[in-house]
């Protein structure tokens, strides 16, 4: 991350069903009680260009989009939110916590569609200016499990077969070996009090917080 961004970035990862955008709440809620200045956001969304995306990425009726449009519809999206939110928050020193982010693109489309990873990589050192988080919490969940929890109303992503989400869970899971400095990877086996608990353990390391329990 670049000297003039003061702030800190944290990203919250996971398969579908994870509760890591119920943990990203909690996070958010806690870090306000810490008298912290922070920002929660989602991806891809967040500004007004990037949720108009988000529409057409989630919409069950683009049967057609290629997994090369997806993946750079997700690159696009990112990239507005980077330039509209991220950096200015950032270097006002400002905490941003990020529901997905680029991790999101190497698991799902990536692992998930085959899109090779040297492609995602380079495309997403341009679309997030070389950005990277100063931590990633990721919420792991057996693949069927967490596509009970996300309900029945699922959107064009999470509609994708059981192999499909399988991919993306082992995408995550390679992830976590490749930079285990970065990514903390969280077993979602405890109701969410426990897990925020562990959350909380990780963020107060990285701010320096005091814990009150």
């Amino acid at each position: 991350m670049g000297k003039s961004l003061r702030g800190k970035f944290i990203t919250l990862e996971g398969a579908e069903g994870s509760g890591k955008s119920t943990q990203a709440r909690m996070l958010c809620e806690y870090l306000e009680e810490q008298k912290k200045e922070v920002l929660h956001i989602r991806e891809p969304g967040g500004v007004k260009i990037s949720e108009s995306i988000r529409d057409i990425l989630l919409d069950v009726k683009n049967t057609a989009m290629s997994d090369e449009c997806e993946t750079l519809l997700y690159m696009a999206a990112r990239a507005q939110l980077i330039e509209e939110v991220i950096v200015p928050e950032l270097e006002k020193g400002k905490i941003v916590l990020c529901d997905r982010f680029l991790d999101s693109t190497v698991a799902y489309q990536g692992y998930g569609n085959g899109v090779d990873a040297k492609t995602i990589q380079a495309v997403g050192k341009f679309a997030t200016r070389s950005i990277s988080p100063d931590l990633t919490l990721l919420f792991d969940i057996d693949a069927k499990k967490g596509l009970a929890r996300a309900g029945k109303n699922k959107d064009r992503i999470e509609q994708r077969s059981l192999a499909y989400h399988n991919r993306v869970r082992k995408g995550y899971l390679e992830l976590t070996k490749q930079e285990p400095q970065r990514i903390k990877l969280i077993k979602v086996d405890k109701d969410k009090e426990e897990i925020f608990k562990i959350v909380k353990r990780h963020v107060d390391k990285l701010l320096h917080c005091n814990r009150n329990n």
